[in-house]
């Protein structure tokens, strides 16, 4: 989701127009496969001419299909597709660190529930006067409540019925202990003082047992009532912005299928002719980026499914009635068996785990793995262009070397009617000396045949790819976003109830 990863990842950057620049150049330098020179032909002057959308709808021609357009417009769906998860984003804080209360600072454990629970419980006792304290205020105003502020409320409950529980049980195993000495003097025939000062301690500490499993129930009561009236609609609120969310992004993935498709009447010919270092290191950004993609899909699924796989673990606990029996009953709050919470978590679970989100990320690993491909035929042609501007210093040192030999050797040499006049000693040297320079020109005839080779390769494989796997790529993400959007729609029906006479109709 970028984000995903490009939300995956706006579910997490602050500047969209930075990011949008930064995404802008590398995918219009990427568009372009293989390289283009930055100076010489600027593309970006003859897309801007066109009208918008004439080259990703396939033109009659293959002169109004341009690949830095085709970039461009999927560029755009992915910043809506990104800009489509603001409103979870804010739900969730996703730009924001968190304190949780179960990490501690440098200097130790701090039980921040506790502190939390101590606020709660101050504003509650004076719930009807003014509170002048502000750093109080916003603890008891429930309506400005976060989905992270209502979980952290919830754990310091349940860790203050966790410490009354304990309590409990130490109450109870002390009390039963109490009662069975009081049996024991009884049957020994004990004096009556000894049998009614153990009479007393049993009535007292039964007594503390019963007011200790009141503010139990309290307790119970309490943490029950944040589950049903604070974090179930906050649960609500994200199903439906997460039912939006994947409707956007399915959409903006359509839309890119449908791009990417003008790939296949591209002419090769509109590519630049060798890879530059600044169209490689845009290559490499963008393999960087789709790594970082598949990275933040898997963070986001595997999160999402332990979020709520933990919800419904603590719920079943929750459903469990606390044990406040010691010899009689003690009256105990009734529960709710089945509240609306629990009918959601239980599909929420069972529908993530039926969700195809292996196949999409496996479809980003697989974009992942032709871009990596690029980059190196990339990297094999630019060695190659290096070799050939090697050999072509060698050729030209060689060159000047020979040039100034044969001036000078030219100059010594006594005149041909004198002594040998057919020379054959200064041909043999001169064509000695000649050889070495063509041996070298060879060369760099040879080594600029295959990087022209190299080039045409990285041209033709490089848009073959594209060609291929950016619909696929597409496809698999449309396909995906479509089940997470089915998803939340029926996540979203069962929250919204029908009325009774829509329901006899």
């Amino acid at each position: 989701m970028r984000e995903r990863s490009r939300r995956a990842d706006r579910v997490d950057g602050n500047s969209g127009g930075a990011r949008r620049s930064m995404r802008a150049e590398g995918t219009e330098k990427l568009a372009e496969r293989p390289p283009q020179p930055p100076p010489p032909t600027r593309a970006p002057k003859k897309v801007k001419q066109a009208a918008p959308g004439e080259g990703k709808r396939g033109g009659k021609g293959a002169a109004s299909i341009n690949m830095l357009q085709i970039f461009n417009d999927l560029d755009d769906c992915f910043l809506k597709a990104s800009e489509s998860a603001n409103d979870v984003s804010k739900m969730l804080e996703a730009n924001r660190l968190h304190y949780h209360s179960n990490f501690a600072d440098n200097r130790g454990h701090i039980d921040h529930s506790a502190r939390v629970l101590r606020v709660i419980t101050w504003n509650k006792s004076f719930r009807g006067l003014p509170n002048t304290d502000d750093g109080l205020d916003d603890f008891d105003s429930e309506e400005n409540e976060t989905h992270a502020t209502v979980l952290d409320k919830m754990l310091a409950w349940e860790k203050k019925l966790y410490d009354e529980v304990k309590t409990g049980e130490q109450m109870k195993i002390e009390y039963q202990r109490k009662v069975a000495s009081l049996n024991k003097l009884k049957k020994h025939g004990a004096r009556i003082e000894s049998i009614e000062k153990a009479k007393a301690t049993v009535s007292h500490l039964h007594t503390r047992y019963i007011v200790d499993m009141q503010s139990m129930d309290s307790t119970v009561s309490e943490i029950n009532r944040l589950r049903d009236e604070q974090l179930y609609p906050k649960l609500v609120a994200l199903v439906d912005g997460m039912a939006e969310m994947w409707e956007h992004m399915k959409v903006q993935h359509e839309n890119q299928k449908k791009i990417s498709t003008a790939l296949k009447s591209l002419d090769i010919s509109q590519s630049a002719k060798e890879t530059t270092e600044h169209h490689h290191e845009r290559t490499v950004q963008l393999l960087v980026i789709v790594q970082e993609w598949h990275s933040q899909l898997h963070k986001l699924m595997t999160h999402q499914k332990t979020y709520i796989k933990a919800l419904n673990n603590w719920l079943r606990l929750n459903l469990i009635p606390v044990d406040t029996n010691l010899k009689e009953k003690v009256s105990s709050p009734g529960r709710t068996q089945s509240p609306p919470i629990q009918a959601l978590l239980c599909l929420w679970h069972d529908q993530l785990e039926k969700l195809p989100d292996e196949l999409a990320i496996t479809g980003i690993t697989s974009f992942g793995a032709v871009m990596n491909t690029i980059v190196q035929i990339q990297v094999d042609e630019m060695k190659l262009r290096d070799k050939c501007e090697q050999t072509q210093k060698e050729l030209n040192r060689k060159t000047r070397q020979f040039d100034d030999w044969y001036k000078k050797y030219m100059q010594k040499r006594t005149p041909p009617d004198e002594v040998d006049p057919d020379r054959s000693e200064d041909k043999d040297l001169v064509a000695e000396r000649k050889l070495a320079v063509d041996t070298v020109k060879q060369k760099l005839e040879d080594e600029e045949e295959e990087y022209q080779r190299q080039r045409v390769h990285v041209r033709e494989k490089s848009l073959t790819a594209l060609r291929t796997q950016l619909p696929e790529l597409f496809r698999v993400l449309s396909e995906f976003s479509s089940s997470c959007f089915k998803m939340y729609t029926q996540l979203r029906s069962i929250t919204r109830p029908k009325k009774p006479n829509q329901s006899s109709q």
